[in-house]
């Protein structure tokens, strides 16, 4: 009987030692999550001309040494729902074909091979170039009349000249008209390709010239002439 009492005891024992090992779980490390990357480039407000564009940041790390991928996302809108372009890749960097001429956002997180996230960086705009514009500058003006040296008796005179466009654009002209070798402007952005000026009856030699300017600004300095009156 004492036997069986005993041999009852030692089974209990051990079914107890048995069932407080199973319950002692072994508790994992907390995953922490990876550091949140630093924007490099485009840097922030920068006129982008190439295109597509690299972007570029400080690579992340992870304490407990994950895999990381990064996720950039850039727009048109501080929302990121615009034109919106996304990627996510291993390496701190990665190309996107942009619209030309638009103001740009983007940001970047990281991510570990568990899912758990970065906070984003902080926002940084851009700006992409637009269609480039082409402007040739208009030719040198011609002269017509009075010719060169050329001696006139009349009290007055239309000056007359010619210019032109590779572009086509609209001209205009200032006229420099005066008895002294840098003479002095008389006459601003008239679209006529004359002008009339009064002469003195004693002998004097007159000079002038033309600048030739388009509607984009362009101009052109036409040479000094030079006319006599008698």
């Amino acid at each position: 009987m004492i036997k069986n009492i005993i041999a009852i005891l030692i089974i209990m024992s051990f079914v107890a030692c048995s069932g407080s090992d199973s319950q002692e779980e072994e508790v994992p490390d907390e995953n922490k999550a990876t550091t949140k990357p630093s924007l490099i480039y485009p840097t922030n407000e920068l006129l982008c001309t190439d295109n597509p564009l690299e972007f570029s940041w400080s690579p992340s790390f992870d304490e407990d040494g994950d895999v990381i991928s990064y996720e950039i996302q850039v727009a048109t809108d501080l929302a990121f729902s615009e034109n919106f372009q996304v990627s996510t890749v291993t390496i701190p960097s990665a190309n996107f074909t942009l619209l030309k001429g638009e103001l740009y956002y983007w940001r970047v997180k990281a991510k570990d091979s568990k899912n758990l996230s970065s906070d984003f960086t902080s926002v940084w705009n851009f700006y992409s170039q637009g269609e480039g514009i082409t402007n040739h500058i208009p030719y040198a003006p011609s002269l017509i009349s009075p010719a060169l040296n050329e001696s006139v008796l009349n009290a007055s005179l239309n000056l007359k000249w010619s210019a032109s466009d590779e572009d086509g654009d609209l001209l205009s002209y200032d006229v420099y008209f005066g008895t002294s070798t840098l003479p002095e402007l008389v006459a601003e952005n008239i679209t006529e390709t004359g002008f009339n000026v009064n002469l003195n009856l004693t002998e004097t030699t007159y000079y002038w010239k033309i600048v030739v300017r388009d509607v984009n600004g362009a101009e052109t300095l036409g040479q000094t002439w030079f006319f006599n009156s008698n």
